[in-house]
């Protein structure tokens, strides 16, 4: 599983011309799910995004978790975090989860966030999506469950 978090001032997600989701203060997370990944594994993935302390503090510090500033997050699913680009020029994307499966963690992912944040936004899984956000820093993060 792999999260792409930016550290945003605001964000929207549009779909057919209408904003299906917005924030203010928080993070814009891009989500990528492969086939092997669990609940186990999103249960990792989703500690670990609200426990980062990568807002900064009145010293400028990055050591505020998401909670500490009443940030909300934007959630927005993303296959092509699973693009492999070894072979020629056009990424393939056979390492990216089944719909089906995809669909079902990211849910889940959105369900447990909402047990925890207050304010949770979403885009539209596998809708043509259009992202907008104000990256704060900025501040970008890849998470990979590989790597945890």
């Amino acid at each position: 599983m792999r999260f792409v978090i930016q550290r945003v001032s605001q964000a929207s997600v549009t779909v057919d011309d209408e904003v299906i989701g917005q924030i203010g203060r928080g993070y814009m997370v891009l989500i990528g799910v492969c086939e092997a990944d669990d609940e186990a594994v999103a249960d990792r993935m989703v500690d670990k995004m609200i426990k980062l302390r990568i807002n900064e503090d009145s010293e400028g510090k990055t050591n505020l978790s998401l909670a500490d500033v009443d940030g909300a997050l934007l959630l927005v699913s993303q296959f092509t975090l699973y693009a492999n680009c070894k072979k020629g020029n056009r990424p393939s994307f056979v390492d990216a989860g089944s719909p089906d499966h995809a669909n079902a963690m990211y849910e889940y992912i959105i369900d447990k966030c909402r047990e925890r944040v207050p304010v949770v936004e979403t885009g539209s899984f596998g809708a043509e999506m259009k992202v907008s956000l104000v990256n704060d820093g900025p501040f970008t993060i890849l998470l990979d469950s590989d790597k945890l």
